[in-house]
């Protein structure tokens, strides 16, 4: 049996170790097809686009050497003479800006030096042409020495290929890797402006009217607005997960996954093996494995998260956590429903935490949802859900951790503890302290309060998952309660929770609030869901606001 080769980006390595390859060289054959001289195919982390990048360089590059063995009995290679009379036809130059972040604006141009210097070392043998001048040479040298001011940092792409075609003659192929670390990582550091102003010109000569190129791939997880970094590029084509081009090019399909099993015998683990990593959708195809954690699995035979740790997801966290109305939503994607939203495709990093829309559409584009179906496409209304088990497990981890990052001297266990286990005076003692400690972080306006605290609560709940269902918004007796706990051992207790903030032109004091609470609980019926199912140890609670001020009251 082959190895798995976990973190082997590197398409030569790779093929020449002989590990386990799951055929994607088609891929190429798509490349060509494309008429658009800059693609850019979005995905989500390690789903294979860099080693489908390395393919692609070592495909086309024509300074190698006998790369026709790497592609030996690969379908690439059984195509018409027009495909793989492609291989080593162009100077290739290829760019990767996955380690391109930093805490500044001046570190992280450091890491782009770098990143270039990369780039130039592969070319080296510049320096010896005579059909570079002995000023470019210069300029080529004091690249290679990490000298080089800003000006020619933002142009050393585009010279790197005017240097390429001219000592080739043929028109060049560039491979640029993750194109969008640097941005997300800014917004998140705090320099955005700083950087997005440098990459817009960078971008800016390195595709727009560059005569030496003949094609250009470009891969990242989000689709940045053009207007933000790619204004001027007319011959710019995007493929996102919407999109049918591509589809099949990342990710493990359905086929692809059946022969995986069969090939590594596990026919009797592939049920789990689906709730756990499938479930993603590109294009019109529905059942896309994840990679990256697919491979782990093969190594290590556990069911666990993979995919979780293998970036930071820094800006994910950010948006997630100023926004406790995406918070409740995202409690209710937890209990496996399917949530009707609008999605931008576009994303506009600025100020993208107070822009709703643009969030689901990194949520979807970076792989932690996926579509059901499109609902309205013409005002980009769909349908979504979490696609499997690691990526719930992603969201309980990052509702757990805002907590854990916001709460000082609270221990949110033994909270839930007492929850529980009906010791509700201490549950409400940890709970007032709980409520002032987070609400002095943010400002509720008065619109939003009711489901702020409900998904405030909702948050909390996370710690109770192994032993109870935190059901939300559900119809039960008459109406719809806020939260029900239904344990799964069915002799422990029970809870109904309503939400109530005390509206001024109704209500003159807290207690009224608390009443009116209390009577929609009794006359909307809400135990009845749990009664019918023989919950008998059913406890009903009104938690009532007023600004930071809780009251909480069992009955």
């Amino acid at each position: 049996m082959q190895g798995i080769g976990i973190g082997v980006s590197d398409f030569k390595m790779l093929r020449t170790r002989n590990n386990y390859y799951i055929d994607k060289s088609l891929y190429i054959k798509d490349i060509i097809d494309n008429q658009s001289s800059v693609i850019l195919v979005t995905r989500p982390r390690r789903f294979g686009k860099t080693l489908n990048m390395s393919m692609l360089k070592y495909y086309f590059d024509c300074t190698a050497k006998n790369n026709e063995e790497l592609f030996a009995n690969l379908k690439i290679m059984e195509q018409e003479e027009q495909y793989t009379s492609k291989l080593g036809a162009y100077p290739c130059i290829y760019m990767t800006l996955k380690d391109v972040n930093d805490t500044n604006y001046e570190k992280m141009l450091l890491n782009l030096k770098t990143a270039v210097v990369e780039m130039y070392q592969e070319h080296r043998y510049l320096l010896d042409s005579d059909k570079i001048y002995p000023e470019e040479k210069e300029q080529i040298k004091e690249i290679l020495w990490c000298k080089e001011d800003e000006n020619t940092l933002k142009n050393s792409v585009r010279q790197l290929s005017k240097y390429l075609n001219r000592h080739y003659d043929k028109p060049v192929m560039l491979f640029l890797d993750e194109y969008d670390v640097p941005l997300q990582n800014a917004y998140v550091e705090g320099y955005y402006e700083e950087v997005i102003k440098f990459f817009k010109t960078f971008y800016g000569t390195t595709f727009k009217d560059n005569p030496y190129l003949e094609k250009t791939v470009i891969t990242g997880v989000s689709r940045v607005a053009k207007e933000s970094i790619f204004s001027g590029a007319n011959n710019f084509k995007v493929y996102t997960v919407f999109d049918n081009e591509f589809s099949d090019d990342f990710g493990i399909t359905e086929k692809e996954m059946d022969k995986l099993i069969k090939d590594f015998e596990i026919q009797d683990k592939k049920e789990d093996i689906k709730k756990w990593y499938d479930g993603y959708t590109i294009g019109n195809l529905t059942e896309i494995y994840n990679p990256w954690s697919i491979l782990n699995y093969l190594s290590d035979r556990e069911l666990v998260p993979y995919w979780v740790n293998t970036s930071s997801n820094d800006l994910i966290k950010m948006t997630l956590k100023n926004s406790m109305v995406l918070k409740e939503k995202i409690e209710r994607l937890l209990q496996d429903e399917e949530l009707e939203v609008y999605i931008d495709q576009e994303t506009v990093i600025v100020n993208i935490e107070q822009n709703e829309n643009n969030i689901w559409g990194l949520l979807l584009g970076t792989g932690y949802l996926k579509v059901v179906e499109t609902v309205n496409k013409s005002e980009g209304l769909y349908k979504v859900k979490i696609p499997n088990n690691e990526i719930k497990e992603l969201f309980r981890s990052i509702v757990r951790n805002w907590f854990n990052d916001k709460v000082i001297g609270n221990d949110l266990r033994s909270i839930l503890k007492d929850l529980v286990t009906l010791n509700l005076k201490e549950f409400e003692k940890k709970f007032d302290v709980l409520v002032r400690e987070m609400f002095s972080f943010m400002d509720v306006g008065e619109n939003t309060a009711e489901n702020f605290y409900h998904a405030f609560v909702l948050g909390i709940l996370v710690g109770l998952r192994d032993t109870y269902y935190v059901n939300s918004n559900r119809e039960s007796g008459y109406g719809r309660y806020d939260i029900m706990l239904e344990p799964k051992d069915k002799t422990a207790n029970s809870f109904i929770m309503e939400f109530k903030v005390l509206e001024n032109k109704e209500e003159k004091t807290i207690e009224d609030t608390i009443e009116n609470a209390k009577k929609q609980i009794e006359e909307k019926k809400y135990e009845e869901n749990l009664q019918e199912r023989g919950f008998e140890n059913i406890t009903k609670m009104v938690f009532a606001f007023k600004g930071k001020e809780v009251r909480m009251v069992v009955f």
